[in-house]
C-alpha cells in the first residue's frame, strides 16, 4: 500500500513535524527545512540535528522529503538571481544531508520569456552546480523535479521537459521526479477515468520512465483540466474527484511510494485527518 502522509509545519523545531504527522496518522512526511520565504537560513545546530534524527528514529524512519524554497529559480536569466538560487539550493541540499533526508523536491523554475529550451539548459547547468557545491555526489540524495501546472513561463508542465532534464543533466543518479496530481491535471493530463488515466501513465512511462518517480503529491484541483492554474483542493472536493485518486492509489506500480498531501489545514490538522481517511477508503 502507498505510504500516505502530508506536508507538516516545522514551527517550534524541525523535530516537531513528526508529532504532527503522527497526530494525523500519516506514514510519510514532507517539510521545509527552513523558512521558505527567506533566501538565507541559519545553519543547523548539532542539537537540532540530533533532535530530528532521534525523533525520526522513534517514528520508524518513515519516508521524509524536503521541499525547497519557492524563491529558488534555477532557470533564472538574471545572473544575480541565478547565483542566489544556486546558493540557496546548495544550502538546502547541505541541510538535508545533515539531517539524513534523501528526497529533495524542487520546481524546475521559470524561463522568464527566453523560451523552454534555453530555460531547461539553464536548469540543467545549475542543478549540476548545486550538487557539486553541496558535495552531494557521494551521497544517496535524490533531487525530485516536480511536475508543474504550466502557469506563466514555468517549466516542467510537460513530461517531455522533465525527461529532457533527466537525460541532459550530469549525475542522473541524483535526479528523479515528484508527480503532483493537481499540477499534472491543470497541465492537461486527465486522470479522472481509466482510459485517460492510462494515457497519462503511458506518457509518463514514455517521456520519463515510471521508475524515475519517487514521490507523489496528492492534491485535488480547484480548476479544470488544462487550465494551467495551480490551485489545490481537498481530496474529492475539486475537479479531479475521488475516482482519479482511486485509480492512482490502486495502481500496483506505485504501491511502495510515499504520497503526501499539500492541502490547506488549520492548527488542529483535522483537514489532514479527513483527507487521509478519504484516501484510505479508496484503496481496494
Amino acid at each position: 500500500m502507498p505510504l500516505l502522509g502530508a506536508h507538516q509545519s516545522i514551527a517550534g523545531g524541525l523535530h516537531l513535524a513528526f508529532a504532527r504527522i503522527a497526530q494525523v496518522g500519516g506514514e510519510s512526511l514532507q517539510i521545509f527545512t527552513a523558512n521558505q520565504r527567506q533566501w538565507k537560513a541559519k545553519a543547523l545546530t548539532d542539537e537540532e540535528i540530533r533532535l530530528f534524527q532521534e525523533t525520526w528514529q522513534k517514528h520508524g524512519f518513515m519516508p521524509v522529503a524536503s521541499h525547497a524554497s519557492y524563491l529558488i529559480n534555477l532557470a533564472a536569466q538574471d545572473p544575480d538571481k541565478a547565483e542566489k538560487s544556486i546558493a540557496a539550493f546548495s544550502e538546502e541540499l547541505i541541510r538535508c544531508r545533515q539531517l539524513g533526508i534523501n528526497l529533495v523536491v524542487i520546481h524546475p523554475g521559470s524561463h522568464g520569456g527566453r523560451g523552454i529550451e534555453a530555460g531547461l539548459q539553464e536548469v540543467s547547468r545549475n542543478l549540476e552546480q548545486a550538487l557539486v557545491r553541496s558535495r552531494a555526489l557521494d551521497s544517496e540524495l535524490k533531487i525530485l523535479l516536480e511536475t508543474t501546472a504550466g502557469q506563466g513561463t514555468s517549466l516542467g508542465s510537460r513530461f517531455e521537459e522533465l525527461g529532457y532534464l533527466l537525460k541532459n543533466t550530469r549525475y542522473p543518479q541524483h535526479l528523479g521526479i515528484c508527480v503532483d496530481t493537481c499540477h499534472i491535471f491543470a497541465a492537461g493530463y486527465d486522470i479522472r477515468r481509466p482510459a485517460t488515466y492510462n494515457q497519462t501513465m503511458a506518457a509518463l512511462a514514455k517521456q520519463i520512465g515510471l521508475d524515475q518517480i519517487h514521490l507523489f503529491h496528492l492534491n485535488d484541483s480547484q480548476k479544470d483540466c488544462g487550465s494551467r492554474v495551480d490551485r489545490h483542493a481537498h481530496i474529492g472536493q475539486g475537479r479531479i474527484g475521488l475516482e482519479g485518486f482511486r485509480l492512482l492509489l490502486n495502481d500496483a506500480r506505485f504501491s511502495h511510494l510515499p504520497m503526501t498531501l499539500e492541502t490547506d489545514k488549520g492548527p488542529d490538522l483535522h483537514e489532514d485527518v479527513i483527507n487521509l481517511t478519504r484516501l484510505r477508503a479508496l484503496i481496494d
